[in-house]
């Protein structure tokens, strides 16, 4: 008997592995849940066939009791599956702005690192259409603007998403079909985390209320703004007017906020920390400047317009003693 989702998660797979060269290392994250699982078994059957190298990395976050020996348990699962060669990695997840943000700046600091020493041709992780779908909610939630509204890409550099048109059940039916016990984690039923407030309230309420679709309609819409995005990414990357206000001010403000935003980051900010209250106050030393002093945002960065320009810096942050 054909093993229905397993073939369907494979099929989303291969155009993801088409343009490595044979021979080539990959990564794929492996957490111990369905999702990651069922992309490790999906790669892992599609990888024999073009001779590739698949290492699952498994990081453990210590932030949880138990964590060293769910590491373990998900590398012996790996094992059980016939996907051998698995890396434990430990982090050190240092808070700074919030868990989840913290844990997933870790966690794609020690990806990228891992894939350098090994010589990685692609990272592949788990990220599903559920996963899309809360993400496009948790952007709107923080009013961070189109850039959040668009969701996770598909391919970012190294990492490769091939799960985003794959729904969560069907990473647990692969999980199911291929005999491979998944943990779930804790943390995915505490609502201490907003994402789980909308995976577990807001997306059921909203089916329930507006009607079946709702993630679809999401995802698609996420889909609209990358492609918008990405025409207005590539002409605030053509500006070449600086940081002088004169200037800055007399670009469209979708370009502009992208050219901050840009400047921000560079100078320090955490990746994806910008929201648009953080950017209110940058704006207005462009746009509407009446001596104001600097501006503090995430990462220490300090902004301040000094003699018709804006100046970036980055300062230690003081987070009081450790304990």
């Amino acid at each position: 008997m054909a093993m229905k989702a397993t073939l369907e998660a494979r099929r989303a797979v291969r155009a993801y592995l088409a343009d490595i060269p044979i021979g080539e290392r990959i990564l794929v994250g492996v957490s111990g849940g369905a999702d990651s699982l069922a992309l490790a078994i999906a790669l892992h059957a599609e990888v024999s066939e073009r001779e590739l190298q698949l290492i699952p990395i498994v990081l453990n976050h210590n932030l949880q009791s138990g964590s060293r020996e769910v590491a373990g348990q998900t590398i012996a699962t790996l094992e059980s599956l016939g996907i051998y060669g698995g890396i434990i990695r430990e982090l050190d997840v240092v808070i700074s702005d919030g868990l989840e943000a913290s844990a997933r700046r870790a966690r794609y600091a020690e990806f990228a690192k891992v894939s350098e020493e090994l010589g990685a041709q692609a990272i592949f992780l788990a990220h599903t259409h559920n996963d899309q779908a809360e993400t496009v909610l948790l952007g709107l939630a923080r009013g961070s603007g189109g850039k959040s509204l668009q969701g996770m890409a598909d391919r970012n550099g190294l990492y490769r998403r091939p799960f985003l048109t794959i729904r969560r059940e069907i990473t647990e039916a692969v999980c199911n079909e291929n005999g491979a016990k998944y943990w779930s984690d804790p943390q995915n039923f505490s609502t201490e985390f907003l994402r789980v407030k909308i995976r577990n309230h807001l997306l059921p309420f909203m089916e329930e209320q507006i009607g079946p679709g709702i993630a679809d309609a999401l995802v698609r819409t996420a889909t609209l703004l990358r492609q918008d995005s990405e025409l207005l990414d590539s002409m605030a990357a053509a500006y070449q007017g600086g940081l002088d206000c004169q200037a800055l001010a007399e670009l469209p403000i979708a370009i502009r906020s992208r050219v901050l935003r840009a400047a921000i980051y560079e100078a320090g900010a955490p990746p994806g920390s910008i929201s648009a209250d953080h950017l209110a106050p940058v704006e207005a030393l462009v746009t509407a400047w009446n001596g104001q002093g600097a501006t503090s945002l995430p990462g220490g960065v300090k902004v301040e317009r000094i003699s018709g320009r804006l100046s970036l810096s980055q300062q230690k942050e003081n987070r009081g003693p450790s304990h």
